[in-house]
C-alpha cells in the first residue's frame, strides 16, 4: 500500500495522482522505471524495483539488450505485484541547453504510449531523471506533470496515473507544480 499525503486532479475525466511511497508497493497495472540506456539495473528506484522484482525482470532486459534516452521499454513485473514494468531512460542533466526538457517530456510520453500499447490502464511513475541523472526537481516536475496532463487530454485507454515521490520535499515539489499547471 502506498503511504504519504495525497493530492489529485481529475483531467478529462481522468485521475492524475501524487503521493509519497514506494514505487514497488504499487498495485497499479504498469509502474515506469527510472532506467540507464543498457537496462543494466542500478542503484535508486531502478535498483529497488529490480530487486523486489526479482531476477526474470533483469532476463528481459538482457534480451530487450538497450533503450535510447527519451525512449521506453516494457518487460513482465516479476514479484512485483503490477503486469508490467516500463523502462524509461531520463536525459542527464547537462546544464538544460542540450535537449533534455524535450529528452524528459518523450520518456514520459513514451512509456504512456507503451501502457496505452500494453492495455496497462493504470500506470505508476517515479520522478525520472532527478536522482543519479541530476535533473532539477522543480523543472522536471513542471516538464513531468505537463506531459502527462497533455497526454490525459488526448486519446488514451489511461484512466489514471500516480506519482510516487520518494520524499516529503519532492512531494512538495510536485504539488507545487500541479498547482503552476492549473
Amino acid at each position: 500500500m502506498l503511504e504519504g499525503s495525497r493530492m489529485n486532479r481529475i483531467i478529462k475525466g481522468r485521475t492524475l495522482l501524487l503521493t509519497q511511497g514506494d514505487i514497488t508497493d504499487a498495485t497499479t497495472a504498469a509502474i515506469v522505471n527510472a532506467a540507464n540506456q543498457h537496462l543494466a539495473g542500478g542503484g535508486g528506484v531502478d535498483g529497488a524495483i529490480h530487486r523486489a522484482g526479482g531476477p526474470t525482470i533483469m532476463a528481459e532486459c538482457g534480451r530487450i539488450g538497450g533503450c535510447s534516452t527519451g525512449d521506453a521499454v516494457a518487460t513482465g513485473a516479476g514479484n512485483l505485484n503490477v503486469n508490467h514494468v516500463i523502462h524509461a531512460v531520463a536525459p542527464i542533466w547537462r546544464g538544460g541547453q542540450v535537449g533534455e526538457a524535450e529528452l524528459l517530456s518523450s520518456a514520459y510520453r513514451r512509456s504512456l504510449e507503451t501502457a496505452d500499447q500494453l492495455g496497462d490502464g493504470t500506470v505508476t511513475f517515479p520522478s525520472l531523471g532527478t536522482g543519479a541523472y541530476g535533473y532539477p526537481i522543480d523543472q522536471a516536475a513542471r516538464i513531468a506533470l505537463r506531459t502527462v496532463a497533455d497526454y490525459l487530454n488526448g486519446q488514451t485507454q489511461i484512466e489514471e496515473v500516480t506519482f510516487v515521490l520518494f520524499s516529503e520535499r519532492d512531494l512538495d515539489t510536485y504539488r507545487q507544480a500541479l498547482e503552476e499547471l492549473e
